[in-house]
């Protein structure tokens, strides 16, 4: 069974899994717990330094606050499953969070606000309203309806050639308000015809790959 941990933490941060060397604050965590559950699910391993060094729980507190994080700071409450494995004579804490079927989950900020997060690669990210109005319409189970005017056209046409576009830039190519903007897009990514990527503190919109995400 050491050798189950010892190959997940090999592979290192990524998409579905993260490493925390302790658990001290549960808004914090609450908002990898909402990433996961907002995105493809994954594996927290508490106990875990960021280059892969085990360092062990510290205490039973951890998992306590774990608790509380995902049932008080998380909204719908996740739920999710542990496990403890001993390794190097040290105990790491495997949580286990499931791809969420109630998106958006969300997490409360210190300044009590809701937000919502998702996993992209080995990072958390700030959701945006239009994914959020994204994650609405899929919650409707209603199809979408698309006037394909010239306004998409443009941006589809556009996207051919370039690789992204951020919404102004999106505003003022199609001489568009933010508002309608955002409607064409939140239409768009709920027919995957594009999609969102996050990129560091950019927000930009991208043509949906044949078969991918």
């Amino acid at each position: 069974m050491t050798n189950y941990i010892k190959n997940l933490i090999s592979e290192g941060e990524h998409q579905k899994q993260d490493f925390k060397f302790e658990i001290s604050d549960v808004r914090k965590i609450a908002k990898t717990l909402v990433a996961f559950s907002n995105t493809q699910g994954g594996k927290l391993l508490v106990g875990v330094k960021d280059n892969g060094k085990i360092a062990g729980i510290r205490s039973e507190e951890e998992i306590y606050m774990i608790e509380a994080s995902a049932g008080i700071y998380c909204r719908p409450e996740i739920i999710y499953s542990t496990r403890k494995w001993i390794a190097e004579g040290k105990t790491v804490l495997e949580i286990d969070i499931p791809k969420g079927d109630k998106k958006p989950y969300m997490a409360k900020s210190p300044e009590g606000k809701w937000l919502a997060y998702i996993r992209v690669k080995d990072e958390n990210y700030l959701v945006n309203a239009i994914q959020l109005r994204v994650w609405k319409n899929e919650n409707r189970k209603k199809g979408v309806y698309l006037p394909f005017t010239e306004k998409e056209k443009l941006l589809l046409e556009f996207l051919e050639k370039h690789e992204s576009i951020p919404l102004d830039d999106f505003c003022k190519l199609a001489i568009l308000n933010r508002k309608k903007a955002s409607d064409i897009l939140v239409r768009l990514i709920s027919i995957n015809k594009i999609k969102i990527v996050y990129s560091g503190e950019n927000i930009v919109y991208a043509a949906k790959d044949q078969g991918g995400r």
